[in-house]
């Protein structure tokens, strides 16, 4: 993989580390696009300081990174939940996610889908979340992460004939910061939790990292606008979460 380059927002931490670990292992060089930088290093990892909520500020590292790079493969990764039952719930939320999981990703592919286009190939992915089909207090996160799958699609359907994929992978609870920034680790919420899912634990960024590889892979491209669900068999009952 040592032709491809990778931009993976919040790849500094959580799933999106542990994907740019494993794309760096493969040769993969990896531009993550966050806030902060990632506690490893590695000659083929390259740190872009970026808050994403700030439109100006995404368009600015694209146009950074597009200028000195030919991006291959896009990783929308980065994502913040911001709970709140329906009556707490404000339109600023939405506003901001809505930037944050779609409006970024935007101004990311179009600054890259020049040299996408002219290679033709590319593979654009992104992080979604079986909380696109609903969840308790997460209106605006559930509102953005649905509209990640309607935009992949479209997107897709657009970007097939220039040989480049666009895919979701849709975790479920995953032993993350943000899972433990609502369920408390090691709490009996927690394991509770984990009985009710079919397979009866919790994910690991490493289950979710392997799913983005299979949609990465160059050889993979009969696979497009398609959502996979990481999340255990949530997704496929009525598992509360």
């Amino acid at each position: 993989m040592s032709d491809y380059t990778a931009v993976i927002t919040g790849g500094n931490k959580g799933i999106g580390a542990d994907l740019a670990r494993r794309m760096l292992e493969r040769g993969y060089t990896v531009i993550s696009v966050a806030r902060h930088a990632p506690d490893f290093t590695d000659p083929k990892l390259e740190h872009v300081a970026c808050d994403l909520l700030d439109a100006g500020a995404v368009a600015t590292a694209a146009a950074d990174i597009a200028a000195r790079h030919e991006v291959t493969h896009l990783v929308h990764n980065a994502g913040v939940i911001w709970p709140n039952l329906v009556e707490e719930a404000r339109p600023e939320d939405i506003t901001g996610l809505a930037q944050l999981h779609l409006g970024a990703a935007l101004t990311l592919l179009q600054a890259f889908l020049p040299a996408m286009k002219a290679r033709g190939f590319g593979r654009v992915m992104f992080n979604g979340s079986r909380a696109a089909l609903g969840a308790p207090t997460r209106t605006a996160y559930g509102a953005t992460k649905a509209g990640i799958i309607g935009m992949a699609r479209t997107w897709a359907l657009e970007l097939a004939p220039h040989g480049i994929t666009v895919n979701v992978v849709a975790p479920g609870p995953i032993q993350t910061d943000n899972f433990w920034g609502i369920v408390p680790k090691g709490s009996e919420q927690e394991s509770d939790l984990a009985a009710r899912i079919p397979v009866r634990r919790l994910g690991t960024v490493g289950d979710v990292s392997r799913a983005f590889l299979y949609f990465a892979d160059p050889e993979n491209g009969f696979v497009t606008g398609q959502t996979l669900y990481v999340c255990g068999g949530a997704s496929v009952g009525s598992v509360p979460i």
